[in-house]
């Protein structure tokens, strides 16, 4: 069997049959035993994420970030090419009725994330003078299992920081290119030096470059898209029907796709929006455990915020794109058809304003995403390793935006799907851990407020 074949029997195995029932059957767990975080927690979230946005901060403690700056590293790296080409890839596979199930999933994926978040700031640790955390820790010290987090340290490693680095850099290099017609070497050192000024400057740096650059990101993105919304307002409430209706019937409606099975709507939606909004992944607990907060359970309530952001609101930004411009009908899938979609919305302006999101989105993982990694090469090899892996990713970076990266997109996805594994069991036997934490929140904590 070649490597191609290898790769697509696991990725069919992991994505299709074991982590789809994993993944959401985790979120159900975590929303019933937590009592419904989603309805409860929320406004809370949204209050200590957002409520001192206009107010003077006061600055996070060294070696650490604020409760903002960790939503923002987290949303750096939910928010990247899934959210243009994941999304596109549901409808076009299971049809406008994927964006109903993408939605379900986030909703579910909400309890996920905040077990995560509450989780690494209960384990989080000091390296260097400087806060740590994520699965490998709380697998570590919580369930005693220096196997489980190994594995699980390795994988994200390659995962995120080389594999899934290449990926991105190749995102923005394919769509620099058909935009402007820059060489794609050029740009890989371009991204590379780019990438390497912020990480050099550590955490502090990270946290600063995110809290600025995501917010007006994500601001300019769903800005763009309700111009092309509201400019064909008469398709709104078509697409928002075949949204719903495709959810839970083949029938084609108002440009669903005719065949199409709700099996298939619901696989492509949940499988997509997961992948999106890593809830359960074991990703975006490395950003939220350097939070400096008073309570742990603040951090899960604030992580829930960067789900509804992700795939709420930037998710189904593009999927109505999609949707009113019809690009949907055009045989295209991917990134190719929300480009489309913007091309139809917005003319020649179009394709170069989703050219400069996806170098937005693409850039911003990779820096969440190497920090990510950074803190299980601390786990694995201590802080000295740090630098060179660091250097190792640049490399990766500039290697990805040369090289026809099919097998490398599959070989992510592989590397994400097993460590998933590790993550969900330690977040199933855990998980009376953070119930008692968010009890000890409610009942203790919060009456001191």
């Amino acid at each position: 069997m070649s490597i191609q074949s290898i790769v697509d029997l696991v990725n069919g195995l992991l994505w299709d049959k074991l982590l789809i029932f994993a993944l959401l059957g985790t979120g159900i767990f975590y929303t019933i035993y937590l009592g419904v975080p989603q309805l409860s927690k929320v406004g809370e979230g949204f209050k200590l994420s957002f409520g001192g946005l206009f107010k003077k901060r006061g600055e996070s403690e060294e070696g650490s970030m604020t409760s903002f700056q960790a939503l923002a590293t987290a949303i750096a790296a939910q928010v990247g090419t899934g959210n243009l080409a994941g999304v596109a890839t549901a409808i076009a596979a299971g049809g406008p009725g994927a964006i109903f199930w993408m939605w379900i999933s986030a909703i579910f994926g909400m309890g996920t994330i905040f077990g995560e978040a509450v989780l690494a700031q209960k384990y989080s640790e000091r390296i260097d003078g400087e806060l740590t955390g994520g699965p490998a820790y709380y697998l570590s010290k919580g369930l005693n299992s220096k196997f489980l987090a190994a594995i699980f340290a390795v994988l994200i490693i390659f995962a995120l920081g080389f594999v899934g680095n290449m990926v991105q850099s190749n995102s923005i290099a394919v769509a620099v290119h058909e935009a402007f017609g820059i060489n794609k070497l050029i740009i890989g050192i371009v991204i590379a030096v780019c990438a390497g000024l912020i990480l050099i400057g550590g955490m502090k740096r990270i946290a600063s470059f995110a809290e600025f650059v995501v917010p007006f990101m994500a601001a300019i993105y769903i800005i763009g898209s309700l111009v092309i919304i509201f400019k064909n307002t008469s398709a709104i409430l078509p697409a928002f029907q075949s949204i719903f209706v495709g959810a839970f019937s083949s029938q084609a409606v108002g440009g669903g796709v005719l065949g199409v099975t709700v099996k298939q709507a619901v696989r492509f939606g949940i499988s997509r929006g997961l992948f999106s909004n890593e809830a359960g992944m074991g990703s975006t607990p490395h950003a939220h455990a350097v939070a400096k907060v008073a309570h742990p359970a603040q951090q899960g309530m604030v992580a829930m915020v960067g789900v509804i952001i992700d795939t709420m609101v930037v998710c189904t930004a593009t999927a109505l794109v999609n949707l009113v411009t019809q690009a949907n009908l055009t045989g295209l899938t991917g990134a190719a058809m929300t480009q489309k979609a913007f091309e139809l919305g917005l003319g020649r302006f179009g394709v170069v304003f989703i050219a400069v999101s996806l170098f937005f989105f693409a850039f911003t993982t990779i820096i969440g995403w190497t920090f990510f990694g950074e803190a299980n090469v601390k786990y694995l090899f201590g802080p000295k390793a740090v630098n060179p892996y660091k250097l190792l990713v640049l490399l990766f970076i500039v290697g990805g935006a040369m090289l026809q990266v099919d097998l490398v997109w599959d070989l992510a996805d592989m590397f994400n799907g097993l460590m998933v594994i590790p993550n969900l069991i330690g977040l199933l036997i855990l998980s009376p851990q953070v119930v008692k934490i968010m009890k000890d929140y409610d009942n203790n904590f919060k009456k001191t407020l």
